[in-house]
């Protein structure tokens, strides 16, 4: 595809839905077992983007934003999903968004969860959120603990797992529930010069002038701020579905509403 080999998985039957993973540089695997329950009425489509996970790329191989658009695009037609009704989660929110400005008549709907923010701004806004939210009391005391608590000589796979735990607490509103979530790596280089190759991006002005049938879903203590979710749904004339219990992980948080809620939205047999 394009020159690269990319993993792709299927699951289910029905209408094409294309699943974006978030990162970038991160694989699919995280989104499950949850996202696997919108498989019943309807095929979905997942796969690592370009640089991570099984999709992994030699160092000279370019994995900006214009390739992953690119290699979105090729898929589509090898899966015959055009228009293509696409889910995005976090930054695969703001793939689909790319995607959908340069290929808008590609797409036939859009389900963003928990978008990545369309501008600069409101990714350095979304840091900031993050790096107070790492060092709110509770996480700061299970780092000490898990510190001291010998596993990392006594149970090495155990203490893998718990300091993965903490190192995404951040984006928890209940942290305990942290544990549910598959672990998952982020290639470096693949994060990195995706986001040197948007820059200083504004999508804002661009997304404005797309007519997509949309909807925003976005967890009330989400780190990438509310507005910016607002100000997403507000661009495309999308509702926005707020899961008031849950960070920036809904479909870990509040899986029932979650499922519940995509349901109703995505095409279904």
């Amino acid at each position: 595809m394009n020159g690269v080999d990319l993993f792709t998985r299927t699951v289910g039957s029905g209408p094409d839905v294309v699943v974006l993973h978030g990162g970038p540089g991160a694989h699919h695997d995280y989104l499950l077992p949850q996202f696997d329950t919108l498989g019943v009425r309807r095929r979905l489509r997942y796969y690592d983007q370009r640089g991570g996970g099984r999709s992994a790329v030699g160092r000279d191989v370019p994995v900006g934003w214009r390739e992953q658009v690119a290699d979105l695009d090729a898929l589509l037609t090898e899966w015959r999903a055009d228009p293509a009704h696409i889910l995005g989660y976090s930054w695969g929110g703001l793939l689909a968004m790319l995607y959908a400005v340069e290929h808008p008549t590609r797409v036939a709907s859009l389900a963003l969860v928990a978008p990545a923010p369309g501008t600069a701004a409101g990714r350095r806004a979304f840091e900031s959120h993050f790096a107070e939210r790492m060092q709110r009391s509770e996480i700061r005391e299970a780092r000490a603990l898990l510190n001291s608590s010998g596993l990392r000589d006594n149970d090495p796979a155990v203490y893998r797992q718990r300091a993965f735990e903490l190192s995404v607490a951040g984006y928890f509103h209940d942290i305990r529930k942290v544990a549910h979530l598959t672990p998952f790596r982020v290639t470096g280089r693949t994060q990195t010069e995706v986001w040197r190759s948007l820059g200083e991006y504004d999508l804002l002005p661009a997304l404005g002038t797309v007519s997509i049938s949309t909807r925003v879903f976005h967890g009330r203590h989400d780190p990438i701020p509310l507005e910016t979710a607002e100000t997403t749904a507000d661009l495309l004339g999308a509702d926005l579905v707020i899961f008031e219990h849950s960070g920036h992980c809904p479909y870990v948080e509040e899986p029932e509403r979650f499922t519940h809620e995509l349901d109703r939205w995505l095409p279904s047999r």
